[in-house]
């Protein structure tokens, strides 16, 4: 699998529109998302990601076989959290169950721990999102707990679970 997380570039916008412009996956991210999402809602994303503090977001596009198949970010936490940062990403539709999610996640991972001080990265997925629970734990993410009533998305209360993945020390 020829799997790879890279920097966003403007002719990435095409393909990012035509992946979030499917309600599956925006069901299970949050709200704040144009739908329909335009090319240009696309280029707007993608120039505010590459005109970010590089220190405090890490935005990539997911890459499979040399076609934009997803986004991946971490983002860093402020006040006495700003060693720890959130994690979000999705895959268009056509891509999942292939194992490209979970690679992304660990090659983010990987990216953030060594060339930053975070030491702390998290995800809280809806706890009806059973293969985004999968994808975390097997990139070596570990459950701490559910967050019971802690969202609602498209009218309904959601719990979500929080999983967190800490720096090692060979990192």
């Amino acid at each position: 699998m020829d799997c790879k997380i890279r920097k966003w570039q403007f002719d990435d916008a095409k393909s990012l529109s035509e992946l979030l412009n499917n309600k599956k996956i925006l069901d299970n991210l949050r709200d704040g998302l144009p739908f329909p999402y335009t090319e240009a809602d696309a280029r707007d994303y993608i120039n505010a990601m590459l005109n970010a503090n590089n220190n405090s977001v890490f935005a990539f596009a997911i890459e499979f076989d040399g076609e934009v198949v997803g986004s991946i970010g971490v983002f860093r936490k402020e006040n006495i959290h700003f060693k720890t940062a959130e994690m979000g990403y999705y895959l268009g539709e056509k891509f999942w169950n292939k194992g490209i999610a979970t690679a992304a996640v660990r090659q983010v991972c990987d990216f953030v721990f060594e060339n930053s001080d975070i030491i702390r990265i998290y995800a809280e997925p809806f706890a009806r999102n059973v293969a985004s629970c999968r994808v975390l734990e097997k990139a070596g993410f570990v459950c701490e707990g559910t967050l019971r009533s802690n969202a609602v998305k498209n009218g309904i209360v959601e719990d979500m679970k929080m999983y967190a993945k800490i720096k090692s020390a060979e990192q």
